[in-house]
């Protein structure tokens, strides 16, 4: 999901798909690191062993001047992305959890990329503050939107209704299943007026409830993408790239048939609107490789005495060209030895491994 470093470099593949399938196999290979990105791995390796950390003293809610001020301060400038991405397109994306939480965490931070699918990853990891990268400034304007929808929406049958401009059925309540939900949403047609009426309370959240000084291209973005959900509905996704739909996405089991989704259950769509509602979940404009994003979060985590537990990352790794940059900025995080790095690998199946890990092996490939 890494957008910008186009520059001549070695790659791993040619088909970089979110979603798709690839019959591509991947190579090991050896990209040369400086002596500045070697300083900082060996210091990050140094971090992960410390035996001393300083108390965590992550805040338990941000105003919105706080939440506004991170936003613009350690976002970076946006790049392009040739696919246009709104929901996600991992299939298997859930299939990593059950290894994922038997690790016990407390506290600490939640670090992804993209569209939704973070939703779920926070609701099962339950962090006390999660960061959101994306190299889009679209992606940050749907995060905004998500937040507002989340504080309109008691429970997930509003959240659907509101998210998609549809009213609500009947027939559910607070307790349907995410099954029902989406089976009886599926069956109710786009409403234009609602459409404007939400979307008008949803613009008027962000500006005048949280004084977020939206640009009026910002404003015509969340527009536009309000618009797009209304459209499309809850079966299909066409506008984004190989996006299943969101009923399936919010559908999806793990290998063991359990659904981890943030809207399977009360207790998940309640943890995800908490946040949203504390200004927990902070989405940031960045590259991966990028000078500003990861390394203002990290350092925000470092005086602040906490970890990163997991860092999301899709496939970004197969689209970045300034490799030894990104490796900089990945041995800038705070971490300790069950800090993972999630990946989504091309030919649909998830893996992580400890950043402790990937830092020392970055280190012995440039030996």
């Amino acid at each position: 999901m890494e957008r910008r470093q186009l520059n001549a470099s070695p790659v791993r593949h040619q088909e970089h798909l979110w979603g798709g399938k690839s019959h591509t196999r991947y190579d090991v290979f050896v990209r040369p690191v400086p002596i500045l990105t070697v300083l900082l791995i060996l210091a990050g390796i140094v971090s992960f062993t410390g035996v001393s950390r300083p108390a965590e003293t992550l805040p338990q809610q941000f105003s919105d001047p706080e939440y506004w001020k991170m936003i613009t301060d350690f976002s970076e400038p946006a790049g392009y992305y040739q696919y246009n991405v709104v929901t996600s397109n991992e299939m298997t994306y859930q299939n990593s959890l059950p290894d994922l939480t038997k690790t016990p965490r407390a506290g600490g931070a939640y670090l992804g990329v993209g569209p939704e699918q973070n939703f779920t990853y926070i609701a099962a990891l339950q962090p006390k503050i999660a960061f959101i990268f994306d190299i889009r400034r679209d992606m940050m304007l749907e995060h905004l939107m998500y937040k507002s929808v989340f504080e309109m929406s008691a429970n997930r049958v509003e959240f659907v209704a509101n998210l998609f401009a549809r009213k609500a059925p009947a027939q559910l309540n607070a307790d349907s299943s995410v099954g029902a939900i989406f089976q009886a949403f599926a069956r109710i047609p786009a409403d234009p007026m609602l459409t404007e009426q939400n979307l008008n309370a949803l613009v008027d959240r962000l500006k005048t409830r949280h004084h977020f000084p939206l640009t009026a291209e910002d404003e015509r973005g969340i527009r536009a993408l309000y618009r797009t959900f209304s459209r499309e509905g809850v079966l299909n996704f066409n506008s984004s790239f190989r996006s299943p739909g969101y009923a399936t996405l919010m559908t999806l089991t793990d290998r063991a048939g359990k659904n981890w989704s943030y809207l399977a259950t009360k207790d998940r769509y309640d943890r995800i609107r908490t946040m949203e509602l504390q200004n927990l979940i902070v989405p940031l404009v960045g590259d991966f490789a990028g000078p500003k994003a990861i390394r203002a979060v990290a350092q925000y985590l470092r005086d602040h005495g906490s970890t990163v537990h997991v860092f999301y990352i899709s496939n970004v790794e197969d689209y970045i060209q300034a490799w030894p940059k990104y490796v900089g900025n990945i041995a800038s995080l705070p971490a300790d030895p069950s800090s993972v790095l999630l990946r989504w690998n091309i030919g649909g199946y998830t893996s992580f491994i400890p950043i402790t890990d990937f830092v020392r092996s970055q280190d012995r490939l440039r030996r």
